[in-house]
């Protein structure tokens, strides 16, 4: 890792964490094109604290109000009186199947899930699951369905995108894409999903970053240099993610997914071609 290597995978964190597209595979897709070593899934995890910070900054105010509803509850022992109350609750419960799902299949995410094959799988994979969520949306547009706000979500809802978020796991699936998809399964409309699944992710990606970091902090924090590449990685990821958490949002009002579906289609091709031609190596070479 140089100075420059770390400036370019924070502006690719940073421009994909939020975005439908997975953030993973691009820090994963772009050094194996650009012939650098693989920044690891521990670094990967740890960056994601740049932006997390972006979306604990730009969702501030429901954070608090969250916070506040979830600790009143508890207080006054109804913890699921008032909407912020569940929602710090249906939070919660969405969280369990990622860790649950993480730390049973930690070392596949660490190792032979990196595969540009996996990641294939999973980046052309999802964007059909998404297609068919579009669809589906379109259908209930047509048939002039009430979408479900934020107020609405039910704790099945909750569940259901829980588990989907279980999925992100998958280098390729995308954090943001799967919950989405499956926020509109479940019948909220877009901005909605990816409010909620922007909500959702806060909890575990907090939790990953501090347990990888933990977990690898001699190889993460072994030099004066790792720690800098580390600290600028993430800075600018935090810095551009919060742009992204804009621009989303702000898109997402007027727009389909389509346009992402279709940019993980064409990179899934793109891949595989690259692959079958032996132009790229489905695994890392091992470090040694």
């Amino acid at each position: 890792m140089t100075p420059f290597r770390a400036i370019i995978i924070g502006i690719i964190q940073g421009l994909t964490e939020f975005l439908p597209v997975s953030s993973t595979a691009h820090i994963r897709i772009i050094p194996a094109l650009l012939d650098w070593p693989d920044p690891g899934a521990a670094f990967t995890a740890v960056i994601q604290t740049g932006t997390l910070v972006a979306a604990l900054i730009y969702f501030r105010t429901d954070i608090v109000h969250i916070t506040r509803g979830t600790l009143r509850g508890l207080l006054e022992r109804r913890p699921f009186a008032t909407l912020d109350a569940r929602l710090g609750w249906m939070i919660a419960l969405g969280t369990v199947p990622v860790v649950v799902c993480g730390l049973a299949f930690k070392k596949h995410i660490e190792q032979e899930w990196r595969s540009l094959y996996v990641i294939c799988a999973a980046m052309g994979g999802f964007a059909v699951v998404l297609a068919a969520a579009e669809w589906l949306v379109r259908r209930r547009t047509t048939a002039l369905a009430k979408q479900k706000s934020i107020a609405e979500i039910s704790w099945f809802d909750a569940l259901v995108i829980g588990v989907a978020q279980a999925f992100a796991l998958v280098p390729g699936a995308s954090r943001s894409g799967v919950t989405i998809t499956g926020g509109l399964f479940a019948g909220l409309d877009r901005p909605t999903a990816a409010r909620y699944s922007f909500l959702l992710s806060l909890p575990a990606v907090f939790g990953a970053a501090v347990k990888e970091l933990y977990d690898e902090r001699h190889e993460l924090l072994g030099s004066q240099e790792s720690v800098v590449n580390l600290a600028l990685a993430t800075v600018i990821a935090g810095l551009i993610g919060y742009a992204s958490i804009a621009f989303l949002l702000r898109y997402l009002k007027t727009h389909s997914t389509y346009l992402f579906i279709l940019y993980r289609l064409v990179l899934t091709a793109v891949l595989l071609i690259l692959l079958w031609k032996g132009l790229l190596a489905a695994l890392p070479p091992v470090q040694p």
